[in-house]
């Protein structure tokens, strides 16, 4: 499947690769570049494959209530927050970003390569109680990202893109195109991602690159930017197998217990989880990938594996996320990973990997929450 931008990052000479499916742009300069360029100034990602689905009606909150793990109760208009899509036995169906849109209707963001099953969950857990609708073919999706994001948003939305707090959206005018605005993204950075029709999407992209200080970034260094702020990758860190608590994620789980999984959470809870997510950070700048081995220390004893690994560009070193015996998972703990016959060694250390991140500063006096 294509973007509607595809042909513009061919012209801009990206390198296309396949992503759940889709025909994307892993770099178009270099990765490197790319990244630096986002932690420093302001990146545009094409974002048009992501999943969006709608649901509606004076039963939508209860109906969401039961279906996904995620805070809704409390969750204001003009808000959104992450959670979770569970199976009966806990793990995670797909990690998602919920909004409330009217009073009556909320959004549901989620991955490309998760839509099918995730339609086929929502759909059967909300039908009887709200409207459910798959409204991914009418959305298209890019994100601003960078220190310089809200410059650059400023440009070409004007002052009506003032005051949005962290985790915040509204609906402006963005170079004349009628818009969502969320102040999120998966960087680190400050961050906004524009929602769009199909048919306004190049010609917004295309305005904002003609902006001085953005630059187009490909998942090359989505991916680098997210491993350095310990983000979780579906398919990576999170599957079916997983749970919210082995990744470190309980903090997103609402407080009551009615929803999908939340039995079997509470089980595992008591019985006691036997992986963790850590992050490990290498001596050296050579990476360990998914499914290499993590060892102890001392001997050859596999006590892990890698599920994500990179050369950390604005950390100077080789860093990895991976899921090893509770034991080993405490920050200082020495571990090694197992590349090809060599043994790597590293440590354990408190996530995130990089903290200067910006996607939390507090701008036109709003405090990110």
């Amino acid at each position: 499947m294509r973007t509607p931008l595809s042909d513009n990052h061919v012209e801009l000479g990206a390198r296309m690769v396949d992503f759940a499916g889709w025909e994307m742009p892993v770099q178009y300069a270099g990765i490197l570049g790319e990244h630096r360029h986002t932690r420093t100034r302001v990146s545009l990602f094409d974002t048009c494959h992501m999943s969006e689905f709608i649901i509606r009606g004076p039963g939508a909150l209860s109906a969401l209530r039961a279906a996904l793990a995620c805070r809704v109760d409390g969750l204001q208009v003009g808000r959104c927050r992450y959670g979770f899509l569970l199976n009966a036995d806990g793990g995670i169906v797909d990690d998602l970003i919920c909004y409330r849109v009217e009073p009556e209707e909320y959004m549901i963001v989620a991955n490309a390569g998760r839509r099918e099953a995730d339609a086929a969950a929502l759909g059967q857990r909300t039908g009887t109680k709200a409207e459910f609708a798959d409204a991914s073919d009418e959305m298209a999706k890019i994100d601003l990202q960078g220190p310089n994001a809200l410059t650059a948003l400023l440009a070409v939305a004007g002052p009506a893109a003032r005051g949005l707090p962290y985790y915040g959206f509204t609906r402006i005018e963005v170079a004349g195109v009628d818009a969502l605005v969320s102040r999120t993204g998966y960087t680190g950075e400050l961050g906004y991602e524009l929602y769009v029709a199909p048919e306004d999407v190049v010609g917004l992209w295309e305005r904002l690159l003609e902006l001085p200080d953005v630059k187009p970034a490909g998942l090359g260094a989505r991916d680098t930017l997210r491993l350095e702020m310990g983000y979780s990758l579906y398919g990576h860190e999170l599957d079916e197998s997983t749970t919210p608590l082995e990744a470190g994620l309980q903090w997103a789980l609402p407080a009551h217990a009615d929803y999908v999984g939340a039995e079997a959470l509470a089980r595992r809870s008591e019985e006691g989880i036997q992986k963790r997510l850590v992050g490990v950070q290498f001596q050296g700048r050579r990476a360990a990938r998914q499914d290499a081995p993590l060892l102890a220390d001392d001997d050859d004893e596999e006590v892990g594996k890698v599920t994500s690994g990179c050369f950390a560009p604005s950390v100077g070193a080789a860093v990895a996320l991976g899921y090893a015996a509770p034991g080993f998972a405490q920050p200082g703990r020495k571990l090694a990973a197992r590349v090809r016959g060599t043994r790597l060694p590293g440590t354990v250390v408190e996530l995130p990997f990089y903290r200067e991140g910006t996607a939390r500063k507090k701008v036109n006096n709003e405090e990110g929450q």
